[in-house]
């Protein structure tokens, strides 16, 4: 029973919750023209991946993109949660199923599909860039789409990465950057030019 709520009924009230905060709020959306048939690698921040998947849905709504959602318990959860909004998954993290989820993500990109990753995920440290992002980006020469979003109300966690949630009735700022290109760049030069990207339009 316990195991039938959290992976069934918690899933499907929390898609729920977050499908009305969005239809509740004004949406701005600061988006570059890209190649849609292109495969991208999608970073945002962990502590502001709650509305990211309607980002994503308004720059390409016919394209298919996996969140990369680490194999612990709790990513059961956010599993089948984004499942509700669209998002496939790819399961593992640099902390669990590493090797795995790096393999399976660089098949995802060669077959023409988006990969999503939170750089500071699963454990931080908050706004921290870990090397699995740009080790995707060298082997499939996928361009780096980086989504930010700022509610102009919201509720913030005392967490690691102060997970953001927007409260209704007020304004969703999404942004998407120019599509970043890494290969020229070595893997430290990559990882702070990144971070200072994703840093931009972040919530504090």
């Amino acid at each position: 029973m316990k195991l039938f709520l959290k992976t069934k009924v918690f899933p499907f009230i929390m898609q729920v919750l977050v499908r009305v905060i969005y239809l509740t709020n004004k949406k701005v959306f600061h988006h570059p023209k890209i190649n849609k048939d292109e495969a991208y690698l999608v970073t945002f921040w962990h502590g502001e991946l709650l509305m990211q998947p309607f980002n994503y849905q308004k720059l390409k709504p016919t394209g298919k993109v996996s969140a990369m959602i680490s194999e612990h318990k709790d990513g059961e959860v956010i599993t089948r949660t984004v499942e509700y909004l669209g998002i496939h998954s790819v399961r593992g993290s640099s902390s669990r199923g590493a090797a795995k989820v790096l393999i399976s993500a660089i098949k995802e990109i060669k077959r023409g599909d988006d990969i999503a990753i939170t750089p500071d995920g699963p454990r931080g440290p908050r706004h921290s860039v870990a090397p699995g992002v740009v080790a995707i980006s060298k082997k499939t020469n996928a361009k780096i789409l980086i989504f930010n979003c700022k509610p102009s109300k919201y509720w913030q966690f005392n967490s690691w990465d102060k997970f953001i949630i927007p409260k209704p009735f007020g304004t969703l700022e999404f942004f998407i950057q120019e599509p970043l290109d890494i290969s020229s760049l070595e893997v430290e030069e990559a990882r702070e030019l990144i971070k200072e990207k994703m840093l931009i339009n972040a919530m504090k």
